[in-house]
């Protein structure tokens, strides 16, 4: 059975909410070594800012040092292969969000995928979108937005982080659910399309709000409305994208993954160490 395009954004987006079932550690000795953290964005996206102050505190925790890997590219499949192919002992993770889950979906003959691949640890952030423009773009809310794209049918570049990450599902649903016609220019990165974003080569983009809140705060960038159900508490002047489109809502996550032995992917793993369980 083949689905409509706009049920599937939505199963894509709401894939992302699957629960991770959290390990349990027994008492061994965990970590030997530093332990290497993987981000699939570059520094300064808002899962690196994420990674490294979590890093900071498993460090004084662990007693080993925590080391942050950037490897953007690729919709986050590089940063995927890196740590599917290391040694399944825990002491490589990964930073997994929306566009690992949603790549099962895109990349049918994906190499490694996260539901095979690697196993989770820990659950750890929720986030949400906010729409942005230049500074200098004719819009000032989400109805003039759409008013004005309707009037510009094509000539709008809707910037993104990259193929297939949450920001271009996110700009995609706006774009079906509006029925507006707009050209997604993906980059790599949030701060690279910051950039482009300010340099007037896109006009709009869907962006984690933690990233894009200093450029809002310093009047670089317009926030036009929020993919919450509810105003957020550091943006409360900024409205609800939902209220003008009914149903649009988008939620982003994130959790910590390791590295699995492909022997033991018939089985259960108890230990960040990589110890088998019982069958």
């Amino acid at each position: 059975m083949k689905l409509p395009r706009r049920d599937f954004l939505h199963l894509a987006v709401g894939a992302a909410a699957l629960p991770a079932m959290s390990r349990i550690a027994r008492a061994q000795a965990y970590p030997t070594r530093p332990v290497t953290l993987i981000v699939y964005l570059p520094a300064g996206a808002t899962p690196d800012i994420i990674a490294r102050l979590i890093g900071q505190s498993l460090s004084r925790r662990f007693g080993q040092s925590v080391v942050i890997d950037n490897r953007p590219g690729a919709g986050g499949n590089l940063a995927l292969q890196a740590v599917a192919r290391a040694l399944a002992d825990g002491h490589t993770l990964l930073m997994v969000a929306n566009p690992h889950v949603i790549n099962v979906t895109l990349y049918e003959k994906s190499i490694v995928t996260v539901t095979r691949d690697i196993v989770p640890v820990a659950s750890i952030t929720k986030n949400f979108f906010v729409l942005l423009v230049s500074s200098s773009f004719p819009a000032r809310t989400i109805t003039e937005f759409i008013a004005h794209a309707k009037a510009n049918p094509g000539k709008i570049n809707l910037a993104s982080s990259g193929t297939g990450t949450l920001a271009h599902l996110s700009g995609e649903l706006f774009r079906m659910m509006t029925g507006i016609d707009v050209v997604h220019v993906p980059y790599r990165g949030p701060p690279a399309a910051h950039s482009a974003l300010m340099a007037g080569d896109a006009h709009a983009m869907f962006d984690a709000v933690g990233t894009s809140l200093p450029h809002i705060q310093s009047g670089g960038l317009r926030a036009l409305g929020v993919t919450s159900t509810a105003r957020l508490r550091m943006l409360p002047n900024i409205p609800v994208i939902g209220d003008v489109v009914p149903g649009y809502e988008v939620t982003g996550l994130a959790w910590y993954w390791r590295a699995q032995r492909h022997s033991d992917r018939d089985r259960r793993t108890d230990q960040p160490g990589g110890q088998r369980g019982p069958r």
